[in-house]
C-alpha cells in the first residue's frame, strides 16, 4: 500500500508540474512560478491531491538546494572572481549590509529581539538565485549591465551563506530542538563550541578536498564508467550533506565548500553535467513542495498583513540595488532592471527559516508568516519584470555593455574547442596555440587530461557527446568545433548533438578511412581530414626522392595526388550505395591519376603496363 500511493504521490507531483510550468513559461512568469502554483493547486488547501506529508518532503526536496549550491561552488575559479571583483564585492557587498542593516531596524521597530532582527535580516537580503539566473538566460541578458551586475549580487550572496549559517547558532534564543534535519551530535554544546565545531568540519572539508577529492576522481575516472563517476558525484554531495546534518548546519554549506575546492579541477564541468539533471529535478521538487506546504488559511486570515510585509521587503530591497547601482554608474534601465530582478527574497530562505526554528530563533508562527511572503515576493518578480518589460524599457535585451568586455560572466570564451586530444587533436592543437589561437580541449582520458593541465592546456574530463558538458565548456562561444575522437560512433554523436542545437558553429572532424568519411558527408559535413592521408603521402614523397626523383617532382607529384583523391572522393561519395558502378568508377580514376602521374614525370613510355589490370588478374 505504502508503494503504490508512493507511485501516486509521484504522478501528482509530476502531473502537476507537466501541466503548469509550460503555461508559466508561455506567459513570461519563469518555471519556478509555474511550480510554486502547482503546489499551491495540488496542496492541501486547494485541491488536497497531496496533504501535510508536503512539509516532510520539503525536507528532502532541500536537497535540490544543496546540489544547487554545490554547483554554485563548481563555478566560482578565482579568474572569474577576480574578473567581477568590483561588482561582487562592492555591490554585492554592500547590497547584503545595507539591506540586513535596513530590515533590522524595521524589525527592531516591531519589537523583534536583536537576535531575530540580524537573522531576520540576513535571510531577507538574499535573492533567488534559481529565478534571476533563469530569467536572464531565457532573455538572453547575461552578458548585458544588468546581468554581469546581477550576477555578481547573487555571487556575493551564495558566497556569503557560508558565514551566515556560521552565525545563526550564536543567534539561538532559547533551547535548539535539532537542526534543519532532526537532531545533531552537538546540539547540547554552547553556541561558542558549535561554531568552533562547524569551523572545524569546513577546514576538514577544504583540506579533504584539495588533497583526496580530485584524485580519488582522477582514479574514478581511469575506469572509464560514466555510471561510476555520476556514482561517486552524489556519494560526495550525499556525504557531505550527512556530515554537516551531523554538526546541527545546513547541508549546502559544505557542498558548497567542496564545490569551491574542485572549481579548479579539471573534472568540474563533468561533475556539473552529473549533478545537473538531479539538481533541476529536485529544484523543481522543491518549489512544489513549497507551495503545497503553504499554509493559505493564515494567508487569507492576514492578507493585507501579508501583502504589506511582501511589498515592504520588494521596496526595500528594490530601493537599496537601485540606489547603490546609481552610485556604481548603471544605466537607468539597466540599473532599474537589476533591482527588481533582485527585489524577491530567494530559496535559500526556507532552508535558513527551517534552520532557525530549530535553534529557537523564531517561533513557528511567525514562520509560517514569513514563508508565505517570501514565496509571494518570489512569484510576484516574474510579474514585475514582465511588467517592466512591456511597459517601459522594451529594447532592453538589445543593450550589451560598450565596456569592460572582460566583465562577461560566461566560464570559457575559446573561439576553438577540440573534443579528443589522442594523436590527431594534439598536433591540431598544437599547431593553433601556437599561432596565438585560443582552444578549450575535451577529452575522456583522464591520465592525458592530468598530463595536459601540467603543460598550461585549457583541458577538462568528459564525454564529449554530452550536450551539457559542451555547453558547460563554452560551445555557444566558440566558433569551431574540432571533432577528433578516436571511436566513429562517438564521432557521429558528438556532430549529430552540435548541428542539431547548434548549426552555426563550424565544425571541422577526422575520420580514419574513406567509408568514415562517406558517414560524415553524409551527415552534412564538408570539412572532413582523413588523419593518415597527408602523412602517407608525404612518406610517399620522401620515398620517390629516396629513388631519385627530383625535390620538385616528388612535391609536384603529391600535390597532384591528393588534388585527384578529392576530386575521387566526391565523385564516389554520389555512387557509394551502388557497389558495382562505385568499384568501376574506382578503378576507371585510378588508371587515371597513374596515367596522370607517368606524364608529369615524364614517363609516358611505360602507359602501356595497366597496372591495375594486372592487379585485378592476380
Amino acid at each position: 500500500m505504502g508503494e503504490a500511493s508512493f507511485f501516486i504521490q509521484a504522478i501528482i507531483y509530476l502531473t502537476s508540474a507537466i501541466i503548469m510550468v509550460p503555461i508559466a513559461n508561455r506567459l513570461g512568469l519563469g518555471s519556478v512560478l509555474g511550480y510554486l502554483v502547482a503546489g499551491i493547486v495540488i496542496g492541501p488547501f486547494v485541491f488536497g491531491f497531496v496533504g501535510t506529508e508536503g512539509k516532510d518532503l520539503l525536507h528532502f526536496a532541500e536537497f535540490g538546494v544543496v546540489m544547487m549550491l554545490f554547483a554554485i561552488g563548481l563555478e566560482l575559479e578565482l579568474n572569474l572572481l577576480w574578473r567581477l571583483k568590483f561588482w561582487l564585492l562592492g555591490l554585492g557587498g554592500l547590497q547584503l549590509i545595507l539591506t540586513t542593516i535596513f530590515v533590522f531596524v524595521i524589525a527592531v521597530c516591531f519589537q523583534f529581539s536583536w537576535k531575530a532582527s540580524l537573522a531576520l535580516g540576513l535571510i531577507l537580503s538574499l535573492s533567488s538565485t534559481a529565478i534571476v539566473l533563469q530569467t536572464l538566460k531565457e532573455k538572453g541578458l547575461m552578458k548585458s549591465v544588468s546581468g554581469q551586475a546581477s550576477f555578481s549580487v547573487l555571487l556575493f550572496q551564495d558566497m556569503a551563506v557560508i558565514p551566515i549559517l556560521a552565525i545563526f547558532p550564536m543567534l539561538s534564543e532559547g533551547e535548539s530542538v535539532g537542526g534543519e534535519h532532526g537532531h545533531s551530535l552537538v546540539e547540547h554544546l554552547p553556541a561558542y563550541q558549535k561554531t568552533l565545531v562547524v569551523l572545524f568540519v569546513i577546514l576538514g572539508i577544504i583540506l579533504i578536498g584539495r588533497y583526496v577529492l580530485s584524485p580519488l576522481f582522477r582514479l574514478i575516472a581511469k575506469s572509464g564508467s560514466r555510471e561510476i563517476f555520476t556514482g561517486a558525484s552524489l556519494l560526495l554531495v550525499i556525504a557531505i550533506s550527512v556530515l554537516m546534518g551531523a554538526v546541527g548546519v545546513s547541508a549546502a554549506l559544505g557542498t558548497f565548500l567542496a564545490g569551491v575546492v574542485l572549481a579548479s579541477s579539471e573534472f568540474r564541468h563533468e561533475l556539473e553535467s552529473n549533478i545537473e539533471p538531479f539538481k533541476g529535478l529536485l529544484l523543481g521538487l522543491f518549489f512544489l513542495s513549497v507551495g503545497a506546504s503553504m499554509d493559505l488559511p493564515v494567508v487569507l486570515e492576514h492578507p493585507f498583513q501579508i501583502l504589506g510585509i511582501v511589498f515592504g521587503m520588494i521596496l526595500v530591497k528594490a530601493l537599496v540595488l537601485f540606489l547603490l547601482g546609481s552610485l556604481f554608474k548603471l544605466p537607468f534601465d539597466q540599473n532599474l532592471y537589476m533591482s527588481l530582478a533582485l527585489s524577491q527574497v530567494g530559496e535559500f530562505s526556507f532552508v535558513l527559516f527551517g534552520y532557525s526554528e530549530g535553534l529557537g530563533i523564531f517561533a513557528k508562527e511567525t514562520i509560517v508568516i514569513l514563508v508565505a511572503c517570501v514565496a509571494l515576493s518570489m512569484a510576484c518578480t516574474p510579474i514585475l519584470l514582465l511588467l517592466y518589460e512591456k511597459t517601459i524599457f522594451s529594447s532592453l535585451q538589445s543593450k550589451t555593455p560598450k565596456k569592460e568586455t572582460n566583465g562577461n560572466i560566461e566560464k570559457e570564451e575559446n573561439p576553438v574547442i577540440i573534443c579528443g586530444f589522442g594523436r590527431f587533436g594534439n598536433m591540431v592543437g598544437r599547431f593553433l596555440r601556437s599561432n596565438g589561437v585560443g582552444i578549450t580541449i575535451l577529452d575522456y582520458d583522464a591520465d592525458r587530461v592530468e598530463m595536459l593541465g601540467r603543460f598550461g592546456f585549457k583541458v577538462f574530463f568528459g564525454d564529449a557527446t554530452r550536450l551539457e558538458l559542451l555547453e558547460n565548456v563554452g560551445l555557444e562561444h566558440a566558433k569551431i568545433l574540432v571533432a577528433a575522437l578516436d571511436h566513429p560512433e562517438k564521432q557521429q554523436e558528438l556532430i549529430r548533438n552540435v548541428k542539431q542545437h547548434y548549426p552555426e558553429i563550424q565544425i571541422v572532424a577526422r575520420v580514419g578511412d574513406r567509408e568514415e568519411a562517406y558517414e560524415l558527408k553524409e551527415m552534412g559535413l564538408d570539412l572532413i581530414y582523413r588523419e593518415t592521408r597527408e602523412t602517407a603521402v608525404k612518406l610517399g614523397g620522401d620515398v620517390l626522392k629516396i629513388l631519385g626523383t627530383r625535390s620538385y617532382a616528388a612535391e609536384r607529384a603529391k600535390h597532384l595526388f591528393l588534388t585527384h583523391d578529392d576530386e575521387t572522393f566526391h565523385e564516389l561519395f554520389a555512387l557509394r550505395k551502388d557497389r558495382v558502378q562505385y568499384i568501376s568508377l574506382a578503378k576507371q580514376r585510378n588508371t587515371e591519376l597513374e596515367r596522370l602521374m607517368f606524364v608529369d614525370l615524364g614517363k609516358e613510355e611505360e602507359l602501356h603496363r595497366d597496372s591495375w589490370s594486372e592487379m585485378e588478374r592476380l
